[in-house]
């Protein structure tokens, strides 16, 4: 800033979004897809997840399936966390309705953060993972539903329980699939596809989901402008650091 610009207290540059940290209250900037589900009462949620370009950078990197409990909210996911062996991660937690974080079981695998919702999961860049919120085989304490998270690896077949949640609801609401990442907004760029997104409801039924709604995190509310969601083929794809071409409140749908 030159001496004129001091002297007037001028020269603070408005965040635009395109580079730097995100100035947002948790340091991050998101972007969601929210499905478009008839109306019914759905035991189970489920989609695949692809890091199809994954981080470059030693930054967190969250990508996740949201559901509701009507009451409260949780979201299963891959993590791209460095402090995790291999920067390999999965987290399943969640918040109650008062905004308290859920309670649960244990995980299935160690966390090398000691954090109760986040496990040490070596997922492989380009590999499909297919992550499953259903009602659980075990009780939860004090009457409260428990639902499980799954993480299945659709290359080995290998399936992970990683643990339950205990919450509120006897269905899932609202789900939805987000990208969370704590990167600079100019950082290189990292993509994610979401295939075969579908609700179960209570007699099997299988319902696919073909639209999503996009939303990217307000510039205002410190959000990057370098995000953007689209369509490919049979997924929807979330990316960073690069043009966005889809306006928030459009409706992608699957070919």
């Amino acid at each position: 800033m030159g001496f004129l610009g001091r002297l007037l207290g001028g020269g603070a540059s408005r965040w635009d979004g395109t580079a730097g940290t995100p100035p947002s209250g948790n340091g991050a900037s998101s972007l969601h897809l929210m499905w478009e589900v008839p109306d019914g009462r759905w035991r189970e949620v489920r989609v695949e997840l692809t890091v199809h370009e994954p981080p470059v950078v030693d930054r967190l990197h969250f990508w996740a399936l949201q559901v509701g409990f009507g009451g409260g909210g949780a979201h299963l996911g891959l993590q791209w966390y460095p402090r995790h062996p291999g920067s390999t991660a999965a987290n399943w937690g969640g918040y109650g309705p008062s905004g308290g974080e859920l309670e649960g079981g244990p995980l299935a695998v160690p966390s090398a953060t000691g954090n109760p919702n986040t496990g040490d999961y070596p997922w492989r860049p380009g590999d499909p993972y297919r992550l499953t919120v259903r009602r659980a085989t075990r009780a939860a304490p004090d009457g409260r539903a428990a639902w499980t998270g799954v993480v299945t690896d659709l290359v080995r077949g290998d399936e992970l329980e990683l643990r339950d949640l205990w919450a509120g609801g006897t269905h899932l609401t609202g789900p939805m699939v987000w990208s969370e990442v704590f990167a600079d907004c100019d950082a290189p760029t990292s993509a994610v596809r979401w295939r075969r997104p579908e609700v179960v409801a209570d007699d099997g039924t299988v319902v696919a989901v073909t639209r999503a709604r996009v939303n990217y995190q307000r510039i205002d509310d410190g959000g990057c402008a370098t995000t953007d969601s689209s369509v490919d083929g049979d997924a929807f794809v979330q990316r960073t650091g690069t043009v966005r071409r889809t306006r928030a409140g459009s409706v992608l749908a699957l070919g």
